[in-house]
């Protein structure tokens, strides 16, 4: 876009889709990928019902069943009632401490990406909120209890719960989100050079 020239007035320099130089296009990354308001409370959101589902299915399974206890089972899989001092699957049971404070860690880490990078795209808030309420719920769990409380149970799987369902969902989502994103981000070298 050249400006527009006339008698005697003062002329300004407009260039768009490029820097002041206009050698170098203005690329997406100058961009800020800080979360708004409404990705902020999208990632409460998702996180506080991921939570509250897992605790909730936690409380209604310690209630019922004696640990130990199965039932409804419906092929291979059954609601059975175990506890787990490790991670997913049973690691580092003896490390409560330690899963603890990498847990701690990684929720900080998660709210310190979300914080540069909520906006990058809209699948982010509601993956990252997935993973953070279900890390959230089980940490919550080993510091209050020791142990988390498993109950889906498919036989030659190891049992889990609704906070490693939403972790191993979240996990996949936020995955398809940075492929859905680096598609559809302009490249730079491959933009058409436009004549002046």
């Amino acid at each position: 876009m050249e400006p527009v020239r006339k008698e005697g007035s003062r002329v300004l320099d407009v260039r768009v889709g490029s820097a002041t130089s206009a050698l170098q296009p203005l690329s997406s990354a100058k961009r800020t990928l800080a979360p708004g308001s409404a990705q902020w409370v999208a990632l409460v959101a998702v996180a506080v019902a991921a939570l509250v589902a897992d605790q909730l299915t936690k409380w209604l399974v310690s209630s019922a069943l004696a640990l130990g206890e199965a039932i409804g089972t419906v092929g291979p899989f059954s609601i059975h009632h175990v506890r787990n001092t490790g991670i997913a699957f049973g690691l580092f049971s003896n490390a409560t401490g330690a899963v603890i404070v990498v847990t701690g860690l990684a929720v900080g880490g998660m709210l310190i990406f979300f914080a540069r990078a909520g906006q990058r795209h809209w699948l982010v808030p509601i993956a990252l909120g997935l993973v953070l309420g279900g890390s959230i719920s089980n940490l919550f769990d080993r510091v209050r209890l020791g142990h988390v409380t498993d109950f889906l149970d498919f036989e030659y799987w190891p049992a889990f719960n609704l906070a490693d369902t939403f972790i191993v969902v979240g996990v996949a989502l936020l995955f398809l989100s940075f492929v859905a994103a680096d598609r559809s981000s302009p490249r730079v070298g491959n933009a058409p050079l436009s004549s002046r």
